[in-house]
């Protein structure tokens, strides 16, 4: 035997025997329940991605102070960034699912993601959790079994809500759909003509514009021209700004209903001053009277982010109250099942029998016909004023 042989059969001998003289450590990270987030942490959404990261942290906490679940686990969350694109939400779904073995995954704020994902959630059986995306076909998505559950809005829910409003507020009678061409518009088209059809009526017009366009004149001219008296608008922050700027540029002064995507980002600074005659649907504001919950969310945040000084900070509250409602049923399920096995937490979710909730109180909130746990009722109007998400009644 070689002097260099022996001197590596004697250093792997002394190191074999001092791991045998250490005492066993525990694997930290096998101990953790790891809840994944797939959302856009960058770009013109990325305050709505931050939002829906702060009320799953809050939710975190809470739990986590609480002794965690499963006799004692801790959660952990995992977060990725979407960038709003599908192909790379699917990327970052799969990484989450297979390398990160999260038993919660947590995402799509835009539609066009979650529809891109919720395929892969249903074939992995991992349970799959939305807190913005509000396409209808997100959760009605034709699987059986189904792993795809939502706090969110729902399009075809709003959509009547839209109408509804659009009419009682501003009388409207011949509504102009101005929609972005994606999923998430057609949708939402779908629903607003079902609307719109079950009360007699028909759109004025009906106009798509892209996500990246900076002039929507033509569109918005068509609409004027057919005599629309109201619009109804679905999109995210920088074409529903777009859509405000062109009107200013037309000055046409007419009022805008639209759906809650202006509320994810920088639209005031995009839409400039008008961006307050938008009106939007929202499912939660820290504004008014605060419930218990409400109380004890809003002093959370502020003692865990320093920018957070009262309800004003707090934007786009839906984002916090959706993904901290969310996550704490999320649990419950997680209890339910006594396991972080996929198929035992789908039917977790449906064990959940009453649960105090920051947005509401949830009584059996997931069926296995029903994935959505909120309904018409959970739904509020807001504007901006001043950079601020207040209730249209100004509480």
């Amino acid at each position: 035997m070689t002097q260099m042989s022996r001197r590596t059969l004697l250093a792997t001998a002394a190191a074999l025997f001092a791991a045998a003289a250490l005492p066993a450590v525990p694997a930290m990270a096998a101990d953790t329940i790891k809840i994944g987030l797939v959302t856009a942490l960058s770009g013109q959404s990325a305050r709505a991605g931050d939002a829906i990261t702060r009320g799953m942290t809050v939710a975190i906490d809470e739990i986590n102070a609480k002794g965690g679940l499963l006799g004692g686990r801790k959660l952990e969350l995992v977060r990725r960034d979407d960038e709003g694109n599908p192909a790379k939400g699917v990327l970052a779904a799969r990484e989450l699912i297979y390398k990160e073995k999260v038993a919660v995954l947590f995402g799509g704020l835009d539609t066009p993601v979650s529809m891109a994902i919720v395929p892969i959630a249903n074939q992995e059986k991992v349970p799959f959790m939305g807190p913005w995306a509000a396409g209808t076909p997100i959760t009605r998505n034709g699987a059986n079994p189904n792993y795809v559950f939502r706090v969110s809005a729902v399009d075809e829910v709003v959509d009547k809500a839209m109408l509804q409003y659009a009419q009682k507020t501003f009388g409207a009678s011949k509504p102009g759909l101005i929609l972005v061409n994606n999923p998430w518009g057609e949708s939402n088209e779908k629903g607003i003509v079902a609307a719109l059809t079950a009360k007699g009526m028909k759109p004025a017009g009906i106009e798509k514009f892209e996500g990246n366009d900076v002039d929507i004149t033509p569109q918005l001219g068509r609409l004027k021209a057919a005599g629309s008296d109201v619009l109804l608008m679905v999109g995210n922050v920088g074409p529903s700004a777009q859509v405000v700027k062109s009107l200013d540029r037309m000055g046409w002064k007419v009022p805008i209903v639209s759906h809650w995507g202006p509320a994810g980002g920088r639209f005031t600074e995009l839409a400039g001053p008008n961006a307050k005659n938008v009106h939007f649907v929202q499912t939660y504001s820290f504004f008014g009277t605060p419930s218990p919950v409400g109380t004890r969310v809003v002093n959370a945040l502020k003692a865990r982010y320093s920018d957070v000084k009262g309800p004003d900070d707090i934007t786009p509250a839906v984002g916090v109250a959706n993904a901290y409602d969310a996550t704490h049923l999320a649990a419950l399920a997680i209890a339910r099942a006594g396991s972080t096995k996929g198929d035992a937490v789908r039917e977790g979710f449906y064990k959940i029998d009453r649960y105090e909730g920051l947005i509401k109180t949830y009584v059996k909130p997931f069926t296995p016909d029903t994935h959505d746990a909120l309904s018409e009722n959970d739904y509020v109007w807001a504007q901006f004023i001043d950079n601020r998400i207040v209730p249209v009644n100004g509480k």
